[in-house]
């Protein structure tokens, strides 16, 4: 994985861009600090860092590739799983000058076009310039693991990975208005597709691709999920989710450097780890897992509805089961509220508190000994995993399930500010939007109706917010995250399977575990959902509770966007809201208005209401 960036434009030389384009670079050092690399054309400044993962040497970015008059050269960040076989459908027109997906990519879109990216099985954001036609060709894979931010200002583009890139770059102001606001204090730590919050600042959406010349930016969406008749009965179902899930895992286990995996002791991480040791031990090798927990966690856990266990238990059942080469990361509560900060740089935007915070402090620890992880993100998205899906009550609310809050974030709104928001209408068009996005068929009964709503809901927000903490906290230490359930094919297949195939047996995600019963452990093929681990010790709360206090003492531009009232009374302890499903309560509340205190010094946003 790298991070790649670049300024287009018709009417300035870019030539003369090198300085601006080293100050972008070096926002993007992070995510690529293998090797660094500035093409400048007269219409174009291409700009990468790269994190060297395949054919180390021959990989080298900006790559550029020659066809008779012609001159290609790309930007590419991400990672393809069909390689191989791209490459032998190309072979037929030249050989390969390395082996690196990067060429393949380039190849592609040299003989395909802008249908390349059709082709493609992985994760990608890239940028390919044709000098001859003066256009550069910008593409964001299907599910959107992979992030690329861009700014028009109407006489050139600028594009990069990650915000902070951007905001090096003179021109493009650190001006937050009502959208920006809306989108921070509304949905934060969710945002709606295709909104970089900052004025200007946009986001190629996933499985959209484009190019942009002389005549402006046009994007096309190329992929989205379609509903189609399923006709296979349940044990072909079973099958078809085994070899799929089977595929995308061993696909993903190609590299050049040591593979690890991340290990819960739930469902997915398990499954992964289990079929990665399998194939590790063909070849001789012992998988390296690894697993997060915080000090003194089991003296003050306690069971609730969204977590009724701790991890310890299961994750010791399954490194024995596995036989791998097992890593602790034990988290206390300082060095917790003090990567606060890092996570909001890392996130570029005021993210999920600890949640992102502890992430960044695991993934730190795991590039001390591996550079590639696989990870399972996305499975309860696909196959039905979340209390909402499976909760008739939940299921059928009108909004989104997992942020049931917007009267109480618009509590926090700066009185101000608050008559240009509506809030109920801005939460509520942003789920009507999707809801009636999704694709459905005359055929589906009321339930599955109501089933592709809420994977579409989940896949477009709740699923792309864990897929931007994912990057951001694994890149910015250096350390490549891949995500085998994040499949174009699983998702395009269990889009329309039946939801009483998914609910096998009354469980959550009861389809997956009866296709990869034979993978794991009795115990650990059936323990219930648990989320993502976060700490319990009361001294997080009374720390955050301190920061933010303190914060509130001194100037701040904190209060020019939140009521300075309801944050006194959120340090009061008094209210008990989920900010954002079971992810973020009271303590994250406290910990995510710290973090947008240090986005808005950090960056220097600015205030600029349209009114």
């Amino acid at each position: 994985m790298c991070g790649i960036a670049g300024i287009i434009s018709f009417k300035e030389d870019m030539r003369e861009e090198l300085a601006r384009c080293g100050k972008m670079q070096t926002a993007l050092n992070r995510r690529g600090p293998d090797q660094r690399g500035i093409v400048l054309e007269h219409n174009a400044a291409l700009i990468h860092t790269r994190l060297a993962v395949i054919d180390i040497e021959g990989g080298r970015q900006p790559m550029t590739l020659n066809e008779r008059d012609r001159r290609y050269t790309i930007v590419y960040n991400g990672e393809l799983y069909n390689t191989d076989e791209l490459r032998r459908e190309l072979l037929t027109d030249g050989d390969f000058e390395t082996r690196s997906d990067t060429e393949v990519v380039l190849r592609s879109y040299m003989k395909w076009g802008a249908d390349c990216v059709k082709k493609f099985n992985g994760i990608f954001a890239f940028a390919i310039y044709d000098q001859y036609e003066k256009r550069v060709f910008l593409a964001r894979d299907r599910i959107g693991v992979k992030p690329l931010f861009y700014y028009d200002t109407g006489n050139k583009l600028i594009f990069a990975s990650e915000i902070s890139a951007l905001l090096e770059y003179p021109e493009i102001p650190h001006e937050i208005d009502e959208k920006g606001i809306s989108e921070l204090l509304l949905l934060a730590p969710s945002r709606t597709a295709g909104c970089g919050v900052i004025r200007g600042i946009k986001e190629i959406k996933s499985g959209y691709c484009g190019y942009y010349g002389e005549n402006g930016l046009k994007l096309h969406q190329y992929w989205k999920l379609h509903a189609r008749e399923h006709t296979e009965n349940f044990a072909e179902t079973v099958e078809h989710v085994r070899n799929l899930v089977l595929d995308s895992i061993r696909r993903q286990l190609v590299s050049d450097v040591p593979v690890c995996t991340f290990l819960s002791g739930g469902l997915d991480s398990s499954l992964i780890s289990s079929v990665a040791s399998y194939e590790m031990k063909k070849q001789g090798k012992i998988l390296d897992t690894f697993s997060v927990d915080y000090l003194n966690n089991e003296k003050y856990f306690t069971k609730s509805h969204f977590q009724p266990n701790s991890d310890p238990e299961y994750i010791n059942i399954m490194a024995e089961y596995l036989g791998s080469r097992h890593h602790w990361t034990v988290i206390d509560v300082p060095e917790l509220v003090d990567a606060l900060d890092d996570a909001v740089e890392a996130r570029g935007l005021p993210g999920m508190a600890d949640v992102d915070a502890s992430m960044l402090l695991f993934c730190r620890e795991i590039k001390k000994s591996g550079t590639v992880a696989l990870s399972g993100e996305c499975a309860d998205e696909l196959f039905g995993g979340y209390p909402w899906y499976r909760d008739e009550n939940i299921r059928m609310t009108d909004g989104f399930p997992w942020a049931q809050s917007t009267a109480y974030r618009k509590s926090f709104i700066n009185s101000d500010i608050a008559p240009l928001i509506n809030a109920e209408d801005y939460v509520y068009s942003a789920y009507t939007r999707t809801a009636e996005y999704a694709e459905k068929l005359s055929s589906d009964s009321p339930l599955e109706y109501r089933m592709k709503e809420m994977t579409q809901l989940n896949f477009d927000w709740f699923m792309q917010n864990l897929l931007d903490r994912k990057d951001r906290m694994s890149m910015y230490s250096g350390l490549e995250v891949r995500v085998p359930f994040c499949d174009y094919r699983i998702a395009e297949y269990m889009y329309n399977v039946p939801w009483e195939y998914k609910d096998y047996r009354g469980r959550e995600k009861g389809l997956l575990r009866e296709a990869m019963k034979e993978w794991l452990p009795e115990k650990v093929l059936n323990r219930k959902k648990s989320p993502y681990p976060k700490t319990h010790n009361p001294a997080f709360l009374n720390a955050v509770t301190e920061k933010l206090r303190d914060i509130l003492s001194q100037s701040t531009p904190l209060t020019e966007i939140a009521d300075r009232s309801a944050l006194e009374r959120l340090l009061s302890h008094a209210d008990h809201v989920q900010w954002y499903g079971q992810l973020m309560n009271l303590p994250q509340t406290i910990a995510f208005f710290i973090q947008l205190d240090y986005w808005l010094k950090h960056y220097k946003i600015r205030i600029a209401l349209s009114k």
